[in-house]
């Protein structure tokens, strides 16, 4: 059975950080590329980081580069993603994201609630 979750979402004041983590389960986590997806109210989801499966390349989008990174343990089967100097424009429910460099499957989290506010 194929799992991903996440936790580590939470509220925090703005400039501040959180690490979320996302533990894999049910699949060979070697071989996925794994990817943070946010999702605002009424916005579409997108793209915040992604990781090659090997740690050895990453993307970040435009609106977090800088302040958020994203890594990987394989042996512990998790992905991780540090926000730092957050802003209330990162509130968003946070996903993340498996996909398979062979078998080309994409995996979802359930989501983990992240609100930047005073």
């Amino acid at each position: 059975q194929v799992q991903l979750v996440e936790s580590g979402g939470g509220l925090v004041q703005p400039g501040g950080s959180l690490r979320l983590s996302c533990a894999a389960s049910g699949f060979t986590f070697s071989t996925y590329a794994m990817r943070w997806y946010r999702q605002a109210p009424g916005k579409d989801r997108e793209s915040v980081a992604n990781i090659s499966h090997t740690s050895g390349s990453t993307n970040y989008a435009d609106s977090v580069k800088g302040r958020f990174t994203i890594s990987r343990d394989n042996a512990k089967k998790t992905v991780y993603l540090q926000m730092d100097s957050l802003d209330p424009e990162d509130t968003a429910v946070y996903y993340c994201s498996a996909f398979g460099i062979w078998s080309r499957t994409t995996y979802w989290g359930q989501g983990t609630q992240v609100t930047v506010s005073s």
